[in-house]
């Protein structure tokens, strides 16, 4: 696939040639498209935000992040993460939000969406040089059951798409988890759509050494995922010597996060992202909450 860079006032956009609108769907307005992944039910995109030209210089390359949309693996849309990745672009960094295979649209089960998450993490260090993203600063991040797919990008070993290039890493190097289906298990979510697959695919029961640093946003009043589950993984994460910093905020539901909800509960969650972000020096400076 050949990119081409454009220089357009203060913003750079890398551009690919698309097929039609029509057949990959799930387009962001203002974001750069690019086909990630072409399968039988679809072709999939991720949606890419990039820092301006001041900040976006190939010669010291960006940290990226993929955020993938919550939706109980059957619906949902990228936008769910626009705003984010607007203001991570605005900080410095390639800000992606993808597409993935779920039920209502393609008849696919999580395990689907979770080879997709792993190829989106795959094709973006694959083109890191011509997207001017530094392979090993890459982060994976989502909400409720793409907090799953995030999460399992980090921790499954298996669920690679057949035919793709292994020697390339699907693992990211940090993870952005709010209120993250992590457990899979019997007594956790999901457990009735992957049986007796559960193990395979829950991120609670597959952490182990290496596992990136990752940090959870989760409400105290979630119905979906308990605060015990959350405090588990961190201790599981911690046991390993991963780093996991946890974020509960009291009386917030599912779903508190997102943009534009009462509480301004995304400006305080996309704030701490940033501080993390800096920990781990990735951006620099004073977070700010300068949006385009």
């Amino acid at each position: 696939m050949k990119f081409e860079r454009i220089a357009v006032g203060l913003v750079v956009y890398l551009s690919v040639s698309l097929h039609a609108k029509a057949e990959v769907g799930n387009i962001i307005e203002g974001a750069q498209q690019f086909i990630y992944k072409e399968t039988a039910q679809a072709k999939l995109v991720l949606n890419a935000f990039f820092p301006s030209v001041a900040e976006y210089n190939t010669k010291r390359k960006s940290p990226a992040v993929v955020f993938f949309f919550g939706g109980g693996w059957k619906g949902g849309d990228p936008n769910q993460f626009a705003s984010h990745c607007r203001y991570l672009a605005s900080r410095g960094m390639v800000a992606m939000s993808a597409d993935y295979r779920v039920k209502s649209r393609q008849q696919t089960t999580p395990f689907e969406c979770v080879k997709d998450g792993k190829s989106a993490v795959r094709w973006i260090r694959s083109k890191a040089e011509e997207l001017g993203i530094d392979p090993d600063r890459i982060a994976a991040g989502g909400g409720s059951a793409g907090g799953h797919v995030a999460a399992a990008t980090g921790t499954i070993k298996g669920m690679n798409e057949e035919g793709e290039n292994l020697l390339i890493s699907s693992r990211p190097n940090a993870m952005i988890l709010f209120n993250p289906v992590y457990d899979n298990g019997p007594e956790g979510y999901g457990y009735n759509r992957v049986q007796k697959r559960w193990r395979e695919i829950s991120p609670m029961h597959n952490i182990r050494k290496g596992i990136p640093p990752t940090i959870v946003f989760l409400g105290s009043e979630d119905n979906l995922i308990p605060e015990s589950t959350a405090e588990k993984f961190k201790r599981r994460m911690e046991k390993v010597g991963s780093l996991s910093k946890l974020y509960i905020y009291k009386g917030q539901t599912h779903g508190f996060f997102n943009y534009g909800k009462e509480g301004n509960f995304y400006e305080k969650t996309i704030l701490e992202v940033d501080k993390f972000l800096i920990s781990l020096g990735w951006l620099e400076g004073e977070p700010s909450m300068r949006i385009p």
